[in-house]
């Protein structure tokens, strides 16, 4: 039976009898008596010990802990918060043959955002240089996911290069920005932890190894997905690519250290979102296993529904959402019966029909996720 925390109003109560008792025949409660004055202040400052005691309780289990604790505890199954990281790509730019673009030349993205250029480079015969830069982090390393950028977007120069047009564009698309790992990201990957017991390449391993990777917020595991020995990881980037609707932005495949005889890759080298992520796998998996990072083909459901309110219709496609971001997976299905229930749930409903799809489950295509498509409403 858990513990009942006593209220101020309770404790202030218990003060104000106890020096009731202990005084008989006089009225030391009078309001503005140094008795009553000490004993509201005696009832507060208990009120504050329980506060703590109760904030003590909360750290001493990785279940209910937060901040450092919550770190501490991560630390003994050697699990650590993800830190933010910069997303990285290439710039391109117009320019004079032979013209060089130093290393650490400033970009601004057409909002504001700034980028650094990462090496030197020249411009090269086809009148274009092509460089790689990272998005500069924020003062307080505590976000990167802004960073992320799709070919094509406009970049300029923020410093005049003589030689080089200051007008340019991302050359490929900038990955792998990711901001700090909130509290109830990293709960769930401590208490895997401790529930899961490593297996040296067991499925369980690799989502765990998966879902250290600063941005990846889902992940999931196909055995011999591309062939026997072989292993497809889907990955999903719900914050980090948010702009992509959570989606991976690069192309699927090995790691680029996963190499056979002569230092050939085993198998088509992933780029992008894809490529950090099997880099990261690569040390950590069985030697002889050919591991393809994958990101998941959307499949929009849509629905037909009945009965819901005009004030109630956004709630009822968030709750729908909801239902299929935590029981979505690649291939799997979805019970419809979780979706009525989320939509009933949603303030204002009170009687409605989905009218389709109909039937007990949503099926999903190998690799498939489910995702939110056209929601009529009758």
């Amino acid at each position: 039976m858990p513990y009942i925390r006593p209220t101020l109003s309770d404790l202030q109560n218990q003060v104000a009898q106890d020096i009731g008792a202990a005084l008989p025949g006089s009225d030391g409660l009078l309001r503005f008596s140094n008795l009553s004055v000490l004993g509201k202040v005696q009832a507060a400052l208990a009120y504050l010990h329980y506060g703590y005691l109760d904030w003590i309780a909360k750290q001493a289990v990785p279940f209910t802990a937060t901040g450092e604790y919550l770190q501490g505890w991560g630390a003994l199954k050697k699990t650590t918060i993800k830190p933010a990281t910069q997303a990285t790509g290439q710039v391109t730019f117009p320019g004079v043959v032979g013209t060089l673009l130093p290393n650490g030349s400033a970009i601004n993205r057409g909002d504001g955002v700034g980028y650094t250029t990462t090496a030197d480079a020249t411009v090269a015969s086809n009148g274009y240089v092509t460089t790689p830069a990272i998005a500069n982090a924020d003062p307080q390393a505590l976000t990167g996911a802004f960073g992320n950028t799709a070919a094509g977007t406009a970049m300029t120069l923020a410093t005049a290069v003589a030689g080089i047009t200051s007008s340019g564009t991302a050359a490929i698309a900038f990955t792998g920005g990711a901001d700090l790992e909130a509290d109830d990201a990293f709960r769930q990957r401590v208490l895997m932890a401790y529930q899961t017991t490593p297996q040296g390449g067991a499925n369980n391993d690799y989502v765990t190894w998966a879902l250290q990777v600063p941005g990846v917020t889902r992940a999931w595991v196909a055995n011999n997905g591309f062939g026997v020995g072989t292993v497809v990881v889907y990955v999903m980037l719900d914050n980090a690519e948010a702009a992509n609707s959570g989606f991976p932005v690069g192309t699927n495949g090995v790691s680029q250290y996963d190499q056979g005889p002569g230092g050939v890759p085993r198998g088509t080298v992933a780029a992008g979102d894809q490529l950090t992520v099997a880099n990261y796998i690569c040390p950590l998996q069985p030697v002889t296993a050919l591991v393809y990072v994958v990101a998941p083909t959307a499949n929009p459901i849509n629905f037909t529904i009945k009965g819901i309110p005009a004030g109630s219709q956004a709630a009822a496609k968030t709750a729908i959402s909801n239902v299929f971001l935590r029981q979505g997976a690649p291939g799997g299905q979805i019970n419809l019966a979780n979706v009525w229930t989320a939509i009933a749930s949603v303030s204002g409903v009170n009687d409605f029909l989905i009218l389709s799809p109909s039937g007990a489950d949503i099926a999903n295509p190998t690799g498939a996720l489910p995702t939110l498509g056209t929601v009529t409403f009758q």
